[in-house]
């Protein structure tokens, strides 16, 4: 399960943000790690919307939201590196999530901010594995079809 609804990456500052309100000539904000409200001026800096953001593949891009599923995948077999390991072992990390990635245009520094960026989110709980389902495939079914349809 992936959360990335009103998360912001906000240029020159550290850290994630959640946004708590808009207005129409910035952001108001709340750090993610210290719990900080402050308004931010959009005259002064660039916000970026973690939902609508991706990772360049040699065909497409694929949003960051499905590159963090395929990280919760990955480490039911093994530890996600932080971002503070060397560009070698972070490329061959990406190598194995997501074989698709472009090398050319997904440099070291994207790769370590999507890491690091990772272990924030999963740290606060809005990125973590998702609980199994033991319902009968029947009962899902079901729950998925409307009760009162109209003709």
């Amino acid at each position: 399960m992936v959360k990335l609804e009103n998360i912001i990456s906000v240029t020159g500052f550290p850290g994630l943000f959640k946004l708590i309100a808009s207005r129409p000539d910035g952001l108001i904000l709340e750090d993610l790690e210290s719990k900080r409200r402050n308004f931010y001026s959009s005259r002064k800096t660039q916000f970026s919307p973690l939902e609508s953001m991706g990772i360049y593949t040699l065909t497409d891009t694929v949003a960051l939201e499905e590159v963090y599923a395929k990280f919760i995948e990955f480490e039911k077999a093994a530890e996600v590196p932080q971002s503070s390991v060397d560009d070698k072992s972070l490329r061959s990390f990406f190598t194995a999530v997501l074989p698709e990635h472009d090398p050319y245009r997904v440099q070291s520094k994207d790769m370590k901010k999507c890491v690091r960026w990772y272990h924030l989110l999963k740290k606060f709980e809005l990125v973590k594995s998702e609980p199994s389902d033991d319902k009968p495939a029947e009962l899902n079914q079901e729950e998925d079809s409307p009760t009162n349809v109209q003709e």
